[in-house]
């Protein structure tokens, strides 16, 4: 599995022109090798060369094998100039192009260009190779996707059972996470939203101790982690009663949503995309009120490079995940975000959550 990965990383290397990268985000190293190393402010990186003269850097205080990574190591130290990074910079060739991930920090890229002294030009993002393959799943993180997300349909729905308890904000998400274990989930993928009323005005409400009353807008947004995959799914409840506006707002996220998972299929660009949904909230006089992008792409991390947007005008291929999450929020009143995760197939897409989206009035 990880070999094929790594293949097509070099496939793609080639295909762009790009000699040697250097990887040193976590989840793209675990991604590649299978093996997950936090190094906080430390240096670990890889060095991955179209050649496939691959070498890894690795803090000493870091204990893993070349067998475990997949190709030689060389150990630095936290007393080495840079913390090591001079070392890695002298494993670069410096005639040729050195790209790197887009969230190194700059204190070692700094260092790399300090002590190569090469052209700015000669810098590009290895993110630009790494991001486009993990953006299209194999059928194996398909998979793992699709059941992660069957537990987080139930985990949604044993969550909205708890509204007639008239439990504080926080305290449902204590309640949440109790429900993921159940469900033999690793916890959260991300922080979960919990917004009563008005708070769901806010897209990303910190939960509070809040409580819930009769006609308020309940928006949950949700997601837990299995097999090292990440779900993510809102839903919008009322409690008790529904006004014509609030009812109104529901409608028009909801046929919002539908209209943009339509869309979704081979060769669609994402921004047409997030068009589905945008013009037809404006279309309804909502439109300032759609605040945030339509999707976000979704794997190993609940945020993954590439998003639904107006800005983003690349193509959609079988393989990709990502959210379709409208939503309108009007200030002091009311909120309502509907997400779905689709999985984009040869001829459309399928939807990861089954849970219903149509209004629900809880009693």
């Amino acid at each position: 599995m990880y070999q094929e990965r790594m293949n097509r990383v070099l496939k793609e290397m080639q295909k762009q022109g790009l000699p040697q990268l250097i990887v040193s985000d976590t989840a793209s190293i675990a991604y590649l090798t299978g093996q997950t190393i936090h190094p906080g402010e430390r240096l670990v990186a890889l060095i991955i060369r179209s050649n496939e003269d691959h070498t890894a850097v690795v803090n000493r205080l870091f204990p893993i094998s070349e067998k475990e990574l997949g190709m030689p190591i060389v150990l630095v130290d936290d007393t080495d100039n840079g913390m090591g990074i001079e070392i890695l910079a002298e494993l670069l060739d410096k005639t040729k192009p050195i790209a790197v991930e887009k969230n190194w920090a700059a204190h070692f890229l700094l260092g790399v260009m300090n002590h190569l002294d090469v052209p700015y030009t000669q810098y590009t993002l290895s993110s630009l190779v790494i991001d486009k393959v993990r953006a299209v799943k194999s059928l194996d993180e398909i998979e793992k996707m699709k059941d992660v997300s069957k537990d987080n349909d139930q985990a949604i729905g044993e969550l909205i059972d708890l509204l007639p308890e008239e439990l504080t904000e926080i305290d449902m998400t204590k309640r949440l996470e109790l429900i993921y274990h159940q469900l033999d989930n690793d916890g959260f993928s991300f922080e979960p939203i919990v917004a009563y009323g008005a708070n769901g005005a806010d897209p990303h409400h910190e939960t509070d101790d809040s409580t819930i009353k009769p006609g308020d807008s309940v928006i949950l947004d949700i997601g837990g982690l299995k097999n090292g995959y990440c779900s993510d799914m809102t839903r919008t409840v009322f409690y008790k009663e529904v006004s014509d506006k609030s009812r109104e707002v529901y409608e028009t996220v909801l046929e919002a949503n539908k209209r943009a998972i339509k869309a979704v299929k081979p060769g669609a660009k994402l921004s047409d995309i997030d068009g589905a949904a945008r013009d037809y909230i404006t279309e309804k006089g909502y439109g300032e009120y759609f605040t945030h992008r339509t999707g976000h792409f979704i794997g190993t991390e609940v945020h993954e490079a590439g998003d639904v947007s107006a800005s983003n005008h690349d193509t959609v291929e079988p393989g990709m995940i990502f959210s379709i999450e409208p939503g309108i929020y009007l200030p002091g009143e009311v909120g309502v975000r509907i997400e779905d995760l689709v999985v984009v197939t040869k001829d459309g897409c399928d939807v990861l959550n089954s849970y219903p989206k149509e209004l629900l009035i809880v009693s």
